[in-house]
């Protein structure tokens, strides 16, 4: 059995927790960087996200604020934490996308139907322009 491996990114931010969670934990921080959404910053609230491929629905699993905000994302089962680290004037950021099944197992939901391990890989590299240039963008402005 192969292992889809899940996908993991860390930056540190030059700006202090609150404004990165501003950024990560409200509507209209996650849509400045990230896509169009519905967000709730309450414990098991549903959210929809407007991806390119059309609305999809959220719920969120664990909020800690300014330190953790993990949602569930789509049919696939998919789990992403947003977790940040206090260093004073600067934040430590780190996303984890998790849930993913079998590499050969097409992916219900919105879009063209592709297998895990195609999605995994598109989305790994969509998490690298997300996280270190959009969301940096917004947070070091």
């Amino acid at each position: 059995m192969k292992e889809t491996l899940d996908i993991g990114k860390s930056i540190v931010f030059e700006a202090n927790i609150q404004k990165v969670w501003d950024v990560v934990a409200t509507t209209e921080g996650i849509n400045s960087w990230f896509m169009p959404n519905d967000f709730k910053q309450e414990l098991g609230s549903e959210f929809t996200i407007q991806s390119p491929f059309g609305p999809t629905l959220c719920k969120v699993m664990e909020l800690d604020p300014p330190n953790e905000l993990t949602f569930f994302w789509g049919e696939a089962g998919w789990k992403v934490s947003f977790k940040l680290k206090d260093l004073g004037d600067k934040t430590e950021f780190t996303l984890t996308h998790t849930g993913w099944s079998e590499p050969d197992e097409i992916i219900p939901g919105p879009g063209p139907k592709q297998t895990n391990a195609e999605i995994r890989n598109r989305m790994n590299n969509g998490w690298d322009t997300i996280v270190y240039e959009g969301l940096r963008k917004v947070v070091e402005k």
